[in-house]
């Protein structure tokens, strides 16, 4: 029998099967819709983590796939043994059954793959909105003669209280722990070109399901790992298709995702395949982390594919600087992560990338930066008026922020902005990230960027 991963917060896994109301509650507990909510069977495939409070006691709340064995579905296999190993490795057992529908075959196959785990367990009966429900999913699911039933609806905010304190009343004690200062990163990319693969090729394990299927991820994915490149967090999202082909429900809500797995993390890495090239939605996702002022590497995948590994690079480096010119300070990797090749490169340039996001810079250096090179290469004369500048401070990190003070901001060329981005990059390395500059009047108050 596996050990519970008590090792670091105490670790409470929602199981049931699909469409029981998982992630309904999960998202209630956590305050935000982390997990895809939709009125369809087997929408969550993966687990979804995330760090909860109640009563002064810290747990991870994991939410899982719906479990079934059916041989119509096919992710059932690969979904029941993330399931499993959610299980295994759980200080506590949420088990959903829902109070309106009743009691069925899999909700009895779920029971058992619980019982062997030999994990406490909470048997809750969802979707309990009134009291003739109430009772008839606590007297149905107390026929599985796992303890008491406690009733509750997420969608009502009923019981979930009740729920919580009994939760932080069955959690084992542990000490407090500090939390490191790891590297935010997530994977994006069109669907199937290997960000699943990637995730497990750097994590060593099956943590998120891998298919040949496009669109196997829709929720995304928090994995802490430690590496000798350092300490990371890995978030793993669905694939973007085009605004034209999105679909309504999950489709959508799955781009909503991979746009706030980028706003949180520190770096985003792009995934290409690296067999077919560049394409017009890959520069599509690009522009979401550079509009997002994130840091960007793009991992061109699959390179295990290239029969010309040194032709192939060459016509790889050639794309990137024909159709990735908008973001000329992205980094470039290549990587396979069928093979495991190049992940230790990629994890390096992360932590490179983070390093950059967070340089300060002192305002006499900047000045000094920015005056040489205004000297160098004169503003353009823009409506009779030349720019000048009066003086220049870094007012933020994350990503660098400058605010140049001038004589008249409107007079500001987007090239000689480009210039002035150009002459920073060069003086202090901000290789890898967005940096923004904004520009100032004399006496402005709100900025013009």
């Amino acid at each position: 029998m596996t050990a519970p991963a008590s090792a670091g917060l105490p670790r409470v896994v929602i199981v049931g099967r699909p469409n029981v109301g998982k992630s309904s509650l999960f998202n209630r507990v956590v305050g935000e819709r982390r997990a895809i909510v939709e009125d369809e069977p087997g929408t969550t495939r993966d687990r979804v983590e995330a760090d909860v409070e109640w009563l002064d006691r810290r747990f991870r709340l994991v939410d899982t796939g719906g479990f079934e064995t059916s041989t119509e579905n096919v992710y059932a296999p690969a979904i029941v043994g993330q399931i499993r190993t959610a299980i295994e490795n759980a200080d506590l057992v949420l088990f959903c059954i829902d109070a309106r529908d009743g009691m069925t075959a899999s909700d009895y196959d779920i029971a058992e793959v619980v019982r062997r785990a030999n994990r406490p367990t909470l048997v809750l009966a969802t979707k309990a909105d009134n009291e003739r429900r109430e009772l008839a999913g606590m007297a149905e699911a107390a026929t599985l003669g796992m303890g008491e039933v406690m009733p509750l609806s997420a969608m009502h905010d009923v019981n979930v209280g009740v729920m919580l304190d009994e939760v932080v009343a069955r959690l084992p004690e542990t000490l407090a722990i500090e939390e490191s200062d790891r590297v935010r990163i997530s994977i994006v990319g069109r669907p199937n070109v290997g960000k699943s693969a990637l995730l497990n090729a750097i994590v060593g394990e099956e943590r998120v399901i891998v298919s040949n299927v496009a669109g196997t991820t829709r929720d995304a994915i928090d994995t802490e790992v430690d590496t000798p490149a350092g300490k990371f967090v890995l978030i793993d999202t669905a694939g973007v298709r085009r605004p034209g082909q999105l679909g309504k429900g999950i489709e959508r809500h799955s781009v909503m995702r991979t746009d706030t797995a980028i706003e949180r993390s520190d770096v985003a890495v792009l995934v290409i395949d690296g067999s077919e090239g560049v394409t017009a939605q890959d520069t599509h996702i690009a522009g979401r982390a550079m509009k997002a002022q994130k840091g960007l590497i793009i991992a061109v995948n699959k390179i295990d594919l290239w029969d010309d590994p040194e032709a192939r690079r060459e016509w790889a480096d050639r794309q990137m600087r024909g159709r990735m010119q908008f973001v000329p300070w992205a980094m470039v990797t290549f990587i396979s992560a069928l093979q495991s090749k190049g992940l230790e490169k990629l994890l390096e340039l992360a932590v490179e990338v983070r390093e950059a996001r967070r340089r300060r810079i002192s305002t006499g250096e900047l000045n000094a930066v920015l005056t040489k090179a205004m000297r160098k290469h004169a503003p353009p004369v823009v409506h009779g008026k030349r720019l000048k500048l009066l003086y220049a401070t870094q007012a933020g990190i994350d990503p660098p922020t400058f605010i140049l003070f001038v004589n008249d901001p409107a007079i500001v060329h987007f090239s000689y902005r480009r210039f002035l981005e150009r002459a920073l990059r060069e003086a202090y390395d901000f290789e890898g990230t967005a940096i923004k500059l904004v520009f100032r009047g004399r006496t402005e108050d709100n900025s013009r960027s």
